[in-house]
């Protein structure tokens, strides 16, 4: 006779079997309230005694192996309420009480839940009987007992830390607890032994003992233990859910505690999170590598049959997750997305290896066609029995760039050779219609524009949704077609524009084409950069071909603007720039038509281009006043001081109207017209050193260059203005801020040509000319 028909001799008589059927109710039910206020069962420990927190009281673990299944579960039913040590994990498990209403599949799924939950082994014989009788008692007495339906929920994020010991356990106890997966006392305990370090190292400072590093190397070694354990239950808590269900709410509540403490010394270094992530995706990795594989001269369908069980594996392990393991975690650790994740990543590896093995079509086909269709179909993560909870993942695989490369390289032949051949028949379109027929540009929005690139973009992207129709990733090979070909236009399209182009009269028509070109090539860009997250490479070789024809072209327009300006700023500061407008008026004109242009390129080039010639210009206007080619006599200084000051207002506005973004130059000319219209020389001391401040590279070779501008050829005044400039070079403001000069971006009078009378070397000491 079976154990369980020993222990209930009664159990084919009506009205025994009722009576303990319903003592067994009454004590289920008492169980389940008081199941959320204890400690968890620990299973495999026999007597193990450990502490409650914040008392030092013990209490015996009773060993589920002890006593028979059903004398165990009777035992439980009918122990006391300080006796009671019901499962931790089931935290999350809440009953809802309707009386004479839950059906008896909700009962008969409480029982098979609660001694799956004490993790208590039954045969099928037992388990059968044990149901009959619930079955006939229920049938019986339907409506006069309360059936409580178990619904699960998620953890609370929140949670109350008890209270730590007193006293901890000493570091053998506290490994002990570790190694038996004691998860909570042991951390407990540590958590206490943690604080005494902390109290200890705050009273010693910096005068830390041997003893106090022998306690720091203790906690270290106990914190990679508890992690170690931790990470080993989270590797195998989806193949062995039984076992490590109860002990991943405490994984959970200690990885949580932990982050919040990184910063507290005497912990471990390292996220708690990341590494519970790492110890999953681990999991996974095993899981993978555990999936039988048979070489491919034992079985032809070797690889169909692998992906077959593969995929399999997946299912039944996102549904344990998502029935059983997520319960143990609060909602922030995400643990269905997380193992979904690591699905992808570990998948995505694993194809990498098996791609290296496969050589047959039918095999290249069966792993493609499981890319392309069955993995995110309903087979695998598109599984009715994952939703709703995959709604919030991505079921695809994030696969490598030049994976399904090499598996539709024919499919993209045709594609290539037919883009390549519109691209050519597009620039002799533009040769004939714009180039050879002189046309200007159209605008649009105020912009000047060329159709080409929306005709290009058109083409490509007509390719893009036709392949799509065919596959989704045949798509993607599609577009690394059309971006290999595309990264070779600019410069095919450069070659032929400066062939036809370099000669071009009138410049203005030459410039309106390059601004065009810019914003055609920029448009095109930004069309292609929607697919740089699939393409990421391709894409980026793209950006800088067509970066390169942008410098080209803005290069030009740079070069064509400096060309044009350089006679006139060559008579700048000279005795007909003194009395006559003309050459600053064309110079001004030129730098009306840059702003037009710049106006009708799109941003942020033109503001680019108006930055960097604003610094040449002035440059080259201040720079004229140190060549020394005139010399401001009888209070003339007053009038140039006046049409300096003048003129670089003007020239502020111009760059202002174009963003320029130096900014910086603008009060230069303010400063330099300072020191040349002082009427008393004197005076000129007072006001070097706002000039300093803001242009610490100024020195004294240019302030001799500007006093002989000015008519200050020599004398006491010359040497104590050049004597109190180097005394303001000295200083440690002025000295800080002249290291930030060597960033030649910043750097203004520094590489600025210096032309010195001979006649003024004389009165010009050795180290003012240094």
């Amino acid at each position: 006779m079976s154990p369980m028909m020993d222990a209930n001799p009664a159990i084919h008589d009506d009205e025994g079997a009722a009576k303990k059927v319903v003592g067994v109710l009454e004590m289920f039910r008492k169980s389940i309230r008081m199941a959320t206020d204890k400690s968890s069962l620990v299973p495999g420990q026999r007597g193990l005694k450990v502490s409650e927190s914040g008392s030092g009281q013990s209490k015996a673990l009773p060993s589920p192996r002890a006593t028979s299944p059903l004398k165990s579960v009777t035992a439980l039913f009918q122990a006391k309420d300080d006796e009671v040590d019901s499962e931790k994990g089931r935290a999350m498990t809440r009953s809802k009480t309707e009386p004479n209403m839950a059906p008896l599949d909700s009962l008969l799924k409480k029982g098979a839940s609660i001694r799956r939950s004490l993790k208590f082994a039954s045969r099928k014989d037992r388990r059968q009987e044990a149901f009959l009788a619930v079955q006939e008692l229920a049938s019986k007495d339907e409506g006069k007992d309360i059936v409580e339906e178990e619904v699960l929920e998620e953890m609370e994020e929140t949670y109350t830390l008890p209270e730590l010991p007193h006293t901890p356990l000493s570091v053998m106890q506290i490994n002990k607890l570790i190694e038996m997966e004691v998860l909570e006392e042991a951390h407990l305990n540590l958590l206490a032994l943690r604080v005494e370090f902390q109290q200890e190292w705050q009273r010693c400072g910096q005068d830390c003992s041997m003893e106090m590093a022998k306690k720091e190397k203790d906690l270290s070694i106990l914190y990679a233990d508890l992690r170690h354990k931790i990470m080993s239950i989270v590797r195998t808590s989806v193949s062995l859910p039984s076992r490590n269900r109860g002990l991943l709410v405490h994984v959970a509540r200690i990885v949580q505690e932990e982050d919040k403490r990184a910063q507290e010394p005497g912990g471990l270094q390292g996220s708690w999170m990341d590494a519970w992530r790492e110890a999953v995706g681990e999991g996974v990795r095993e899981k993978v590598e555990s999936v039988h594989l048979e070489q491919s001269h034992l079985n032809a369908s070797w690889l169909a049959v692998h992906l077959g069980l593969l995929g399999k594996a997946v299912v039944e392990d996102l549904e344990m997750v998502k029935r059983d393991i997520r319960w143990s975690y609060p909602p922030s650790f995400m643990v269905f997305g997380t193992y979904v994740e690591s699905y992808h990543a570990t998948i995505r590896q694993h194809l990498n290896k098996l791609l290296q093995q496969t050589t047959q079509l039918k095999d290249l086909y069966a792993l493609l066609d499981w890319i392309v269709h069955r993995y995110h179909s309903e087979r695998i993560m598109g599984s009715p029995t994952l939703q709703p909870d995959m709604k919030d993942e991505n079921p695809d695989l994030q696969l490598d760039e030049d994976f399904l490369l090499q598996l539709t390289e024919k499919f993209c032949t045709t594609v290539k050779e037919d883009l390549i051949t519109f691209l050519d028949r597009l620039i002799e379109l533009e040769n004939k219609d714009m180039w050879i027929a002189t046309q200007h540009p159209d605008k649009e929005e105020d912009f000047f524009n060329s159709d080409f690139h929306m005709d290009i973009w058109t083409k490509v992207k007509g390719n893009f949704v036709n392949a799509r129709r065919i596959d989704a990733q045949l798509e993607h090979k599609v577009m690394i077609s059309c971006l290999q070909v595309l990264k070779d236009f600019p410069k095919r399209f450069n070659a032929a524009y400066q062939q036809c182009c370099s000669h071009l009269r009138p410049q203005t028509l030459w410039s309106e084409y390059n601004v065009t070109y810019i914003n055609s090539f920029s448009s095109l860009q930004h069309h292609m950069e929607a697919y740089g997250h699939e393409c990421a490479d391709l894409v980026e070789t793209l950006k800088k071909e067509v970066t390169w024809l942008l410098h080209k072209l803005l290069q030009g327009l740079e070069d064509q603007f400096k060309e044009e300006a350089k006679p006139y700023l060559r008579r700048m500061m000279t005795r007909k720039w003194l009395t006559n407008d003309d050459d600053f008026d064309q110079l001004y004109a030129r730098g009306e038509l840059l702003s037009q242009h710049c106006d009708a390129m799109r941003p942020p080039h033109g503001q680019a281009l108006a930055s960097r010639l604003h610094r040449h210009v002035m440059k080259e206007y201040v720079g004229q006043l140190m060549k020394n080619n005139y010399s401001c006599k009888n209070r003339k200084h007053e009038k140039a001081a006046a049409k300096i000051k003048a003129q670089c207002s003007k020239l502020r506005e111009l760059f202002q109207d174009m963003r320029s973004s130096e900014a910086w130059l603008y009060p230069i000319g303010d400063h330099l017209c300072e020191i040349i219209g002082q009427k008393n020389k004197a005076d000129i001391k007072n006001h070097l050193q706002s000039l300093l401040e803001q242009y610490p590279d100024f020195s004294c070779t240019h302030l001799t260059a500007v006093l002989t501008f000015r008519g200050l050829l020599r004398g006491r005044e010359h040497q104590q203005i050049l004597h109190r400039l180097r005394q303001l070079r000295k200083t440690p403001a002025i000295a800080a801020t002249l290291k930030d000069c060597d960033d030649k971006r910043r750097g203004f009078f520094r590489d600025m040509e210096v032309t010195v009378r001979t006649d003024c070397l004389s009165n010009i000491s050795y180290f003012c000319l240094t």
